[in-house]
């Protein structure tokens, strides 16, 4: 595809996001999105996802691939299609009370799942869902989008990735928190938090503190606060993402049935998998088993940081506990938060781009 660099309208978790602007007036409306060849080893993968989840309309298409040279530096570039809607953030400040009704709620619900179960079905999980991630197509389709923190699901034998941190505080589960687990069950657990966001108008977390709220969500029994406008049956499906234990969580195939989106009676778009629907269809193999305040804008301390993703990278105060423990998480859940949170601050710059980004 020919086509020339626009504005830039953001980044995502590894690379710098703009406009892309075909020089045929009939090629469809695209963006780029761009990082150092030299650095480019996680877009390419980004890519490498995004092709293998091109059936499904609920993810956002990638368009190709290519390299370029800009300003003396070469730089790869992934063209995708452009949601012209906006993020479901935006949809969110934008709406009257800065909630959506639960009609709304129901609809991007359903989609979003649908999107999941196929990310899910396909071997990978997201590890980054989030407002900003969910994109609205010209019709408001729902968008999944920023793979750049996916990965594929990890298998039994795979415990040198435990330690681990991938994705934004404010939806982590649990799991991720406490013993740097993340598999299908942790993009449930995001999931719940988006759709009570989006019924509340407010973020599921109150505290502002990122040492009370890793505490929070990673120790005792307190859960996210449920939307006081929302429906019995809404409060029912997010019971079912907000459950402490990732083994006994629905699965999104599982939401799918239940009565809080199963019950829509708009029109699906649907799409094949191994004949079946995506988001759909007979039992699957699928995988059983918060801190971005909308206020926030990153300054670059730690505790305005706590808006942003975090790469996958093992702090070395993390690195400390695995080689204390032989590499294994059977660390007790609140010593592992005493070291993440705790007054000895990791040796690394967290407000670096490389650790926390933010995504628009």
């Amino acid at each position: 595809m020919d086509w020339v660099r626009g504005e830039a309208i953001g980044h995502g978790s590894f690379g710098k996001v703009s406009f892309a602007i075909p020089r045929k007036q009939s090629t469809q409306a695209m963006v780029v999105k761009s990082s150092a060849a030299s650095s480019s080893a996680t877009l390419m993968n980004e890519k490498i996802i995004l092709d293998e989840l091109k059936s499904c309309p609920n993810i956002i298409r990638c368009l190709g691939d290519n390299y370029s040279y800009e300003n003396g530096e070469k730089l790869y570039n992934v063209l995708l299609e452009y949601a012209s809607g906006g993020d479901l953030s935006n949809k969110l400040k934008n709406s009257g009370d800065h909630r959506l009704p639960e009609f709304e709620v129901r609809k991007y619900t359903k989609a979003l799942l649908k999107g999941l179960h196929y990310i899910h079905k396909s071997g990978y999980i997201h590890c980054d869902i989030k407002l900003q991630n969910i994109l609205l197509g010209q019709d408001g389709q729902v968008k999944i989008a920023d793979f750049g923190l996916a990965k594929r699901a990890e298998s039994k034998k795979d415990d040198n990735r435990r330690g681990e941190l991938r994705g934004t505080p404010l939806y982590m589960s649990p799991e991720m928190v406490t013993g740097g687990e993340q598999g299908a069950p942790a993009d449930i657990w995001a999931l719940g938090c988006v759709v009570a966001e989006i019924a509340a108008g407010v973020p599921v977390w109150k505290y502002s503190n990122i040492t009370q709220l890793l505490m929070t969500i990673g120790v005792g029994d307190e859960l996210p606060e449920f939307p006081a406008k929302l429906s019995e049956l809404g409060k029912d499906f997010l019971e079912k993402c907000f459950v402490k234990d990732p083994r006994k969580r629905w699965t999104a195939e599982m939401l799918l049935n239940h009565p809080f989106v199963a019950d829509q009676n708009y029109d699906d778009a649907t799409v094949t998998l191994n004949d079946e629907t995506c988001g759909s269809g007979s039992p699957s193999t699928s995988p059983r088993c918060p801190f971005d305040f909308p206020d926030w804008v990153s300054d670059g301390s730690a505790e305005s940081s706590a808006a942003c993703s975090i790469t996958s990278l093992p702090s070395p105060a993390i690195q400390e506990l695995l080689n204390l423990n032989g590499g294994s998480w059977s660390i007790a859940p609140a010593e592992r938060l005493r070291v993440l949170v705790g007054e000895r601050r990791p040796e690394s710059d967290w407000s670096a781009a490389d650790d926390w980004v933010s995504v628009r």
